[in-house]
């Protein structure tokens, strides 16, 4: 079985290095990168889902659908849908980038330390989740805006990312329920475009998908 990598950054979104996962996690977290995605059905409603109780980091939180690691050389967006297959026995389509330099630190009651420069995603699945039971405890399909409103306002108990992004989504969010995606070239550079493939800015205009 190959080791799983993550990649060290500095505060700049520069890669300096990779470590494995399995030791990178601890009271003093080294600063790495991550990614978060909020997965939505046609309905408009988000996968909110609880984190397995025996994983080393916020066991049993409740938080955003899903969240990962992109491998050395990996292209963001594929580790993505890579992570929502692992996870969550999800194929997405409309992934789009919304908050491409989310940061933040995050202690848990065990002492293991999050330290994250993690990009935010969203999406629409295409399938229904089926749940890998050593990552997700259990899932639950809720109105947007009953879970911006709720966790806006302290009523719904998140984990401390979920809340952070939530605040910053809910300020990008559109008339329709949709929010105003960021250019992939805003990416951290470790990540913009890895294997020298097009930015998909140059692909695809944000405001078409608006």
């Amino acid at each position: 079985m190959s080791v799983e990598l993550v990649i060290l950054v500095d505060e700049a979104g520069n890669a300096t290095g990779s470590a494995p996962k399995a030791t990178t996690h601890h009271a003093e977290t080294p600063l790495h990168l991550a990614f978060s995605c909020y997965v939505f059905d046609r309905a408009g409603r988000l996968l909110m889902t609880q984190r397995a109780h025996d994983k080393s980091t916020f066991p049993g939180v409740w938080t955003n659908s899903f969240c990962g690691h992109p491998s050395p050389g990996e292209d963001i967006f594929e580790a993505v849908e890579r992570r929502a297959g692992q996870e969550l026995g999800l194929t997405l389509e409309a992934l789009t980038l919304a908050l491409p330099t989310f940061r933040y630190e995050a202690t848990g009651a065990n002492g293991v330390r999050e330290n994250e420069l993690c990009p935010v995603f969203t999406a629409i699945a295409t399938s229904d989740a089926t749940p890998e039971a050593s990552e997700v405890a259990a899932v639950e399909w809720v109105g947007w805006s009953s879970v911006r409103d709720e966790v806006l306002a302290g009523e719904r108990d998140v984990s401390i990312w979920c809340a952070a992004q939530i605040a910053e989504l809910a300020g990008r969010e559109l008339a329709d329920g949709t929010f105003i995606p960021a250019a992939p070239a805003d990416l951290p550079p470790a990540v913009r475009h890895p294997r020298g493939r097009p930015d998909r800015s140059e692909l695809t205009d944000p405001a078409s998908e608006m």
